[in-house]
């Protein structure tokens, strides 16, 4: 059974970060696809953990080699998931959690429809503002640009099949985290281990009962 692809957007700032490094501590068999940026590293981020951070050149070149499931043009920086990553982790059974913006997120789901879409909104613009602001890694005017942004985005949450609200974290890593599993105990899902014991009710078995 291949394992699910869960896409996980929100506004920057919603707190998706956040909940997904809370879901994988506590979710069996689940991996992260780690995006390749052309944005700058911030302050505690690490290549090869947070993403993988290349130059604008590198980038075109794996455009050009078709190493992307997806890429896209966010807030003046390029980002992009690599097929190879998930393929490989979804093809062993693992599910694989994408974080991306609402513009990959589109681009994921035209490609791969039955793929687990999460939209993770804030409890209000104010306290979207407080925490980008309390973030300080950008310049006053990239925050502008993020909250400007955000208008057009916080509408998008239509596109998705969940909506959880990341007002407290605690609910909201348990809110994502019913999600992934439910979403494991589908019917569709589920389709070798039924065949598996409906084959165990034999015909033949009929003819002891009772012996």
């Amino acid at each position: 059974m291949k394992g699910n692809l869960i896409i996980i957007s929100s506004l920057s700032g919603g707190g998706k970060g956040t909940l997904i490094k809370e879901v994988l501590k506590i979710v069996p068999n689940i991996g992260y696809s780690i995006s390749f940026t052309t944005r700058k590293m911030r302050g505690g981020e690490e290549n090869g953990r947070d993403y993988f951070f290349v130059s604008y050149k590198e980038f075109e070149n794996l455009i050009k080699r078709g190493e992307f499931l997806e890429f896209a043009e966010v807030h003046d920086n390029f980002y992009g998931t690599s097929i190879k990553r998930v393929k490989a982790e979804t093809d062993l059974g693992r599910d694989i959690i994408l974080e991306i913006d609402v513009q990959g997120a589109a681009n994921v789901r035209r490609q791969i429809p039955e793929a687990v879409s999460i939209f993770i909104l804030p409890p209000s613009f104010e306290v979207l503002n407080r925490r980008l602001t309390a973030r300080a890694t950008e310049k006053p005017a990239d925050l502008l640009v993020r909250l400007r942004n955000s208008f057009g985005e916080v509408n998008r949450f239509t596109e998705f099949e969940y909506v959880v609200i990341n007002d407290d974290v605690s609910k909201a890593t348990a809110g994502l985290q019913t999600i992934i599993l439910a979403e494991r105990l589908k019917r569709i899902r589920q389709t070798e281990a039924i065949r598996g014991i409906l084959d165990s009710f034999d015909v033949s078995i009929l003819k002891t009962l009772g012996e």
